[in-house]
């Protein structure tokens, strides 16, 4: 079973999302600016993508540009931003067992099936 980590407004996300579903994997779709990943699981995610929190974040968004852009910051302290402000997670994030990839580009997800 695959979790993928979703938001419907994104293309990416949607595309990531259709390959899984055309590949006829099982799938469980968090859409995470509603249901928010807590604090252990964003460690868990880094953990499974093998990065550090910092490359989770998205850069483009504007929240990050006013709060955080030239802040040097620690992993701990990434991940609890990350926690308070979903928005800026990257997207999609899908997670199978141990492994876990971004599905940018989308065919990313191949690996993990």
């Amino acid at each position: 079973m695959l979790t993928i980590y979703h938001n419907p407004r994104c293309r990416k996300s949607r595309e990531t999302l259709k390959i899984i579903e055309d590949a006829g994997q099982m799938v469980q779709v968090v859409d995470y600016l509603k249901m928010p990943p807590s604090r252990g699981e964003l460690e868990h995610i880094v953990e499974k993508l093998g990065i550090k929190p910092a490359e989770l974040i998205r850069k483009g968004e504007a929240i990050y540009k006013e709060k955080y852009k030239n802040q040097s910051l620690t992993d701990a302290e990434w991940l609890d931003v990350l926690a308070e402000n979903p928005i800026l997670m990257e997207r999609p994030v899908v997670v199978a067992g141990n492994k876990a990839v971004i599905g940018r580009p989308p065919e990313n997800v191949k690996e993990l099936f």
